[in-house]
């Protein structure tokens, strides 16, 4: 009993046998559910009671036909036979049918019978036949897939199906699911063109598609994400040889496996849905007139209207040529009367070569997709002999009829073709006006050049300047009094506004149309949109304009970091006699300004009465180079003040070119020469070694180890030392004497040391002969110094 007013709803009591659970709502709600429960399989009684009757009805008309007897009389000769054989009438009509038909289903029928482990032929004859008449008797595509879903593919484990109806310009209309959530069915009601699914694979590839997982192929598909790993089945539906539509069968996983007996019966479904996607039976006889013939014969090219012939598997054969239009010249010299009705095959054979117009006409027939094409080859043969020519192919899909229209590539054609792509490449529109009927024609380029529309009225030449920029109105005025006024032609460029807000510059060339008296009738030109040339002048002129402006900053630093060398280093210095020492100096910079680096040298008398020789190159060119070369080499001076040895006057100097400048590195040798002992110490950071001459033979030091200045913040550099002896000569030097592009640095210093080795009558001698003869080719600074050991005075 419900619960009286007032008195609560107890949580566990139990809803009446037959309704639905309801946990937490009172009686009412599930007295609701099963009112709704009981109406469901009402209507699915309906419905499966109407699909059996629909089949009842088929097998009484066939009783009619072969009994010749009335609809009532038909039904209880059909109930008596049922009775008398035992079995039920849905079965003994299903058998009525297939004996009658013998088609498709029939044959489907005895192939899914006859699998091992078959349910027999009475109950797929019953289903199959079921789907059929319902199918037949459905009022829209939309109940055809409720009746698929239930009769047919239910039982194969499908959960879903989905009828879709391919349109000619490629795009795919969902004209009845069922299975899927309404929400899916609204959100794939229309799948624009060239949008990549299952369905439209299918239609293109033109046979069935079984899928395990809809995820594995990447196509997007009715469903949403709930059935990603179900499988999926897509058939191309078909009628009369064309594809009309899909039919897609989802399955909540893989689908069933896929053997021949099943394919031919999603293949036969997918039959069925195209019939209703058609509106008409296919093997209904086509109408005597076709709508085409009239549009045909309007028409300025040649037209041809062709129907297909199908096999018995309903795949093309041929086409009938069923009319041709007056423009039609068949190149063999056939009157038309011989080619209309005519097997297309037998008299055009050498169109079904590969990639010809029989396999275009094919796919037009089959997809509905219109086939153009600007430039086709086409091959006929005239007695006997293979002629080709080339000509622009049309071919669309009216109804169960092929429209084929061609133009001959003539030579005019294709001067129209070759004018029409130059004027599109050189973007150039051209134009006349009638001056004395005011009518302006313009060509499809110029409207799209002006930014108007195709339907929009061209400017006139006296009206350019309500299109312009205010600014060129002079100039626009100048140009129309020339071609106007004076009758001259006239070419001006200008800017015009476009429409869209806009600008291009636009150049006009016009000319006048006189009569023989010199009246001025019209005026003929052309437009070309240079705005790409105008903006590409306009950043060369720029460009230019900082070119010369570096230039004369680059030669105005050369110049100046040419005149800081040569005030802190003079080329050549002369002879220098100090503390028993002969000392010679050269320095020669790079020939080239621009290439003025940061090599110096430096000759110091020290208070400790010794002599401080210095050789250095800084890394880079120019006035960054010149600049660092000073503070190094003046910063070594002072730093040499100080009495150390050439090592830690090195590790305070690389001090200096890591902490006291802006990421300067160099190279250097320094040596302190004791006249007391003879002997001098030298250490190197990454420079090349001092080579001694001695008694006609030229040694490199032994080289100690010292890295660049500038590479870390604290290094320590090896000394060494050498003897000098009376009549030596000690050359330290920079890279710039003996640097080659092509050649290693150790054969580039044997070839310095066989140079050095020659005899010279004097040391100034030597060192212009090693320049002279330095095999250098990098164009770099280079200095030299050079010493001798003077002998001592005589007693």
């Amino acid at each position: 009993m419900p619960p009286s007013p007032g008195e609560p709803i107890d949580p566990g009591r139990t809803a009446a046998p037959g309704s639905v659970p309801a946990p937490g709502s009172d009686d009412a709600v599930g007295r609701l559910a099963t009112t709704v429960a009981r109406l469901r399989r009402q209507v699915d009684e309906a419905q499966a009671a109407a699909g059996g009757r629909a089949l009842i009805d088929t097998a009484r008309g066939v009783l009619v036909e072969r009994l010749h007897c009335g609809p009532q009389a038909a039904g209880r000769q059909l109930d008596e036979l049922a009775a008398s054989a035992g079995v039920p009438l849905l079965e003994l009509a299903a058998d009525i049918v297939n004996q009658s038909a013998q088609d498709e289903l029939s044959a489907i029928a005895e192939a899914l019978a006859a699998v091992p482990g078959g349910s027999g032929p009475a109950p797929e004859a019953v289903r199959l036949r079921t789907v059929e008449s319902s199918v037949l008797a459905a009022a829209d595509t939309q109940a055809v897939a409720e009746s698929l879903l239930r009769y047919a593919l239910a039982p194969l484990e499908a959960t879903a199906v989905a009828v879709w109806a391919a349109a000619p310009d490629g795009s795919l209309r969902l004209a009845g699911s069922a299975g899927f959530p309404e929400a899916e069915a609204a959100r794939w009601h229309y799948v624009p063109p060239g949008v990549a699914t299952l369905a439209r694979r299918a239609l293109g590839e033109r046979q069935v598609l079984w899928v395990p997982t809809l995820a594995g192929t990447r196509l997007p598909s009715i469903g949403g994400r709930a059935t990603q790993e179900g499988g999926r089945v897509a058939a191309p539906a078909g009628a009369g040889g064309r594809l009309l539509g899909v039919l897609e069968i989802s399955w909540p996983g893989p689908p069933t496996p896929r053997t021949p007996q099943l394919l031919r019966q999603v293949e036969a479904l997918a039959e069925l849905c195209a019939r209703t996607l058609d509106g008409r039976h296919p093997d209904d006889a086509a109408p005597a007139l076709s709508p085409l013939v009239e549009l045909a014969d309007g028409l300025w090219d040649p037209a041809m209207i062709l129907r297909p012939e199908l096999d018995a598997d309903g795949a093309v054969r041929d086409f009938r040529i069923h009319h041709l239009n007056d423009h039609v010249a068949d190149p063999a010299g056939r009157p038309r009367s011989a080619l209309s009705g005519s097997s297309l095959l037998e008299s055009y054979p050498m169109t079904a070569e590969e990639g010809g117009v029989f396999g275009k006409l094919e796919h037009v027939h089959a997809t509905g997709e219109p086939f153009r094409a600007d430039r086709m080859a086409t091959t006929t043969l005239v007695d006997q002999v293979a002629l080709t020519t080339f000509a622009r192919i049309s071919i669309t899909r009216h109804g169960g009829e092929l429209l084929l229209t061609w133009r001959a590539d003539d030579e005019a054609t294709r001067l129209a073709d070759l004018l029409q792509h130059a004027q599109r490449l050189g973007r150039i529109g051209g134009f006349e006006e009638n001056l004395q009927t005011g009518e302006t024609i313009w060509n499809s380029q110029l409207y799209e050049l002006c930014g108007l529309l195709p339907t929009d009225p061209p400017i006139p030449v006296s009206r350019l300047a309500q299109h312009a920029h205010p600014d060129d109105a002079t100039t626009l005025g100048r140009f129309l009094r020339t071609l106007l006024h004076h009758r001259r032609p006239a070419s001006t460029a200008f800017r015009m506004q476009r429409r869209d807000g806009s600008a291009r510059y636009i150049r006009v060339v016009a000319e006048p149309v006189l009569d023989a008296r010199d009246n001025l009738l019209a005026v003929r030109g052309a437009y070309q949109d240079v705005s790409s040339q105008h903006w590409t002048e306009v950043a060369l002129a720029a460009t230019r304009d900082q070119l010369a402006h570096s230039e004369r900053q680059a030669a105005e630093q050369d110049r100046l970091t040419l005149q800081l060398q040569r005030a802190i280093m003079p080329p050549t210095t002369g002879p220098i006699d100090t503390l028993g020492l002969h000392i010679a100096v050269r320095y020669r910079p790079a020939e080239k300004d621009h290439m003025v680096g940061g090599d110096w040298y430096d000759i110091v008398t020290l208070p400790s009465e010794q002599v401080m020789l210095s050789v250095g190159d800084i890394a880079g060119h120019g006035i960054e180079a010149a600049t660092s070369m000073v503070v190094l080499r003046n910063a070594l001076r002072g730093l040499a003040a100080t009495g150390a040895g050439p090592g830690p006057l090195l590790g305070w100097l690389n001090t200096v070119a890591n902490f006291l400048t802006e990421g300067v590195t160099a190279t250097a040798v320094c040596a302190l020469y004791d006249p007391a002992t003879r002997i001098l110490r030298w250490a190197r950071a990454g420079h090349l070694p001092p080579v001694l001459v001695r008694r006609g033979r030229a040694e490199a030091l032994p080289m100690v180890k010292g890295i660049l200045l500038g590479a870390i913040g604290e290094a320590e550099y090896e000394e060494g030392e050498v003897q000098l002896e009376t009549g030596d000569t000690l050359l330290i030097y920079t890279d710039g004497l003996i640097e080659q592009r092509d050649r290693s640095v150790q054969s580039s210093l044997d070839e310095l040391l066989a140079t050095a080795q020659r005899a010279t009558s004097n040391l100034d001698d030597r060192l212009d002969y090693l320049l002279t003869h330095s095999s250098a080719d990098t164009d770099d600074d280079t200095c030299v110094i050079g010493i001798q050991l003077s002998p001592p005075p005589a007693p």
